[in-house]
């Protein structure tokens, strides 16, 4: 018995081993999903572990090093690697803090959105009829307002706080995912297998979740990374504007906004915490370039 526990293990093991060098095949025919993960996982790691890597708290406060210099430069300190604010704080303390601020903000939002949009683009798709007509009415008011406004008007009437701007931003991205779900449910409703499995009764959640929701992977995942990119800018957009993250804790468009009144004569108040923006958008763009060319059957003989 023992014997053949190990056995088991070991063929587990194997199998185990031989998926992880399958996907990481798979993965590297893309170089733009390459370097997307190589920068997403650069930031998920200082991220997951800025308390350990931080300089100094991010709210940290010392006006004998206000509006310092990167060491490299006259009058810079390598006790601050990128710098100081106004304030004395590390530039680069805040940028680490700022990665987390992305990563919450732009999961929690993407996880709501696609939840709520793939939920409805099942249902609408599937049903048709006055439930479709309900809920692509909805997608078309949401489209008509313009994000900014609605971000304003909300924030403006719940209060600024980390979870009204998850909220807030959740409104604004959900209709992509059900307008895309919606057209991919309607094609594959037709299919043959799907209207095999209707016609021996087969109830419709088992159809939606077992046979449906599998073949709506691919868009699904695209979908996902290309929307936290915009979400990223969009949380920028709205801190940098003073409706987003608010004091004492930071993001990098709070960042920029606070270096305006000083970006011709302290540069480094501005240009790091715009690069660490550009090279997080620029990541998970790339990554989900690199995943529409794996995950699309006309592309895959390109690549």
């Amino acid at each position: 018995m023992i014997i053949n526990a190990m056995l088991a293990t070991n063929q587990k093991t194997s199998n185990v081993w031989g998926r992880g060098r399958y996907i990481m095949w798979w993965i590297s025919r893309s170089r733009s999903a390459v370097l997307g993960i190589l920068i997403v996982g650069i930031a998920l790691l200082v991220a997951a572990i800025g308390p350990w890597i931080s300089p100094h708290p991010y709210s940290e406060q010392n006006l004998s090093f206000r509006m310092m210099p990167p060491p490299w430069t006259a009058g810079g300190n390598w006790r601050y690697p990128l710098g100081t604010d106004e304030l004395g704080r590390c530039i680069l303390s805040r940028i680490i803090y700022g990665t987390r601020i992305a990563f919450v903000v732009g999961g929690g939002v993407t996880l709501l959105a696609a939840s709520v949009g793939v939920i409805l683009g099942l249902i609408s798709g599937y049903f048709g009829g006055t439930i479709d007509a309900i809920v692509m009415r909805l997608v078309d008011i949401q489209w008509s307002f313009p994000y900014l406004l609605l971000a304003i008007a909300v924030m403006a009437f719940l209060g600024t706080s980390l979870i009204n701007l998850i909220l807030v931003m959740m409104l604004s991205n959900w209709v992509s995912y059900a307008r895309t779900i919606r057209g991919v449910v309607i094609s594959l409703k037709e299919q043959e297998f799907i209207i095999a499995l209707i016609s021996i009764g087969a109830n419709w959640p088992r159809i939606l979740l077992r046979h449906i929701l599998p073949n709506c992977m691919a868009p699904i995942l695209v979908l996902i990374s290309f929307n936290l990119a915009s979400i990223i800018l969009m949380e920028s957009a709205l801190s940098f504007l003073g409706l987003g993250i608010q004091p004492p804790n930071t993001s990098w468009g709070a960042m920029i906004s606070d270096a305006r009144g000083h970006m011709y004569t302290s540069w480094w108040l501005v240009t790091f915490p715009g690069l660490a923006l550009i090279l997080l958008v620029l990541g998970v763009n790339q990554l989900g370039d690199g995943l529409r060319d794996l995950l699309d059957p006309r592309l895959r003989g390109v690549l």
